[in-house]
């Protein structure tokens, strides 16, 4: 979606409505799970108090007890504040949709529902974007103010490029994110390989990867004779869907390259949020927290 398209107001009034929808979602549906899955950076010593029955001997600050004659133990708050980055790939093969959903307002709405959960949690949010080139980027702030800046830019930036380069992105991002972050990267992830810079990012930060598809892009109609046209590169080619073995290749193509994004992915550790235009996102969210929330009891 473009924002010459629309008025002042109607961007406004989408917006606000986009804010609704996702921070009732987070108060209803995402109220605990955010902050249970997304630890911070560990513990900041807060003060020391007396020992009283029942604290671990490990706690006592022992330099405090032989100063004041009687025992004294360390107390620690744990340090909630995290820096979120959304990563947001707006390139032209976003404005795909064949249902009335496109890509990029999918990605823009899963993105709102994870910048409000993390400024409910007075973490600090921060948006890159980015086509074949890194197009924008806000720093981590908080702040509702912010953030609604963060969900205008996802809904009506108006890119220069129009091609996909993951790898680019992912070296601004190591180069201008010195500190561990919870990265959340957005995108159909229509492109080359990546690996190299993924790696990198994927030990440097908690990385999620949201996968935004679309049916038609997987699986083609029978139709008969359409004309298909590369959104980034501008290239047509004409193709007869009544021909099944078309659309079976079609298919093939599909899975294979989907099959050889998860080997990159599972390989880097990175986990995965697939979801589809058209298609309810909370199922596919509520499944990401309760495997995180799992894993993190067994360790």
């Amino acid at each position: 979606m473009q924002q010459s398209d629309q008025t002042p107001a109607e961007i406004l009034k989408k917006i606000r409505a986009l804010e609704i929808k996702t921070k009732g979602l987070v108060q209803t549906v995402f109220a605990g799970n955010y902050h249970s899955v997304f630890k911070g950076r560990g513990m900041n010593f807060d003060e020391v108090r007396e020992y009283q029955p029942g604290d671990e001997i490990r706690a006592i600050d022992w330099n405090v007890t032989a100063r004041l004659g009687t025992a004294f133990v360390k107390k620690f708050t744990e340090e909630r504040e995290l820096t979120v980055l959304l990563v947001v790939d707006v390139s032209a093969s976003g404005n795909f949709g064949s249902v009335s959903q496109s890509k990029r307002e999918l990605a823009a709405e899963v993105a709102c529902l994870i910048a409000f959960s993390a400024i409910r949690n007075n973490d600090k949010v921060g948006l890159l974007l980015f086509t074949d080139s890194v197009e924008l980027y806000i720093p981590a702030k908080k702040g509702r103010s912010h953030t609604l800046r963060l969900i205008r830019e996802i809904l009506f930036f108006e890119p220069q490029g129009r091609g996909t380069d993951p790898a680019l992105a992912l070296k601004y991002l190591n180069r201008v994110i010195t500190r561990r972050a919870v990265v959340f990267f957005i995108s159909d992830f229509q492109t080359g390989d990546f690996s190299r810079e993924l790696t990198i990012s994927g030990r440097r930060h908690d990385f999620i990867a949201v996968h935004v598809q679309d049916e038609r892009e997987k699986v083609l109609p029978n139709v008969g004779i359409i004309t298909l046209e590369d959104a980034e590169t501008g290239e047509q080619i004409e193709i007869n869907t009544a021909d099944r073995s078309t659309r079976t290749h079609f298919s093939q193509l599909a899975e294979a390259q989907a099959a050889d994004l998860t080997r990159t992915l599972r390989r880097n550790n990175i986990d995965t949020i697939a979801l589809q235009t058209g298609r309810d996102y909370l199922p596919g969210l509520r499944s990401f927290f309760k495997q995180r929330e799992r894993r993190m009891a067994i360790r």
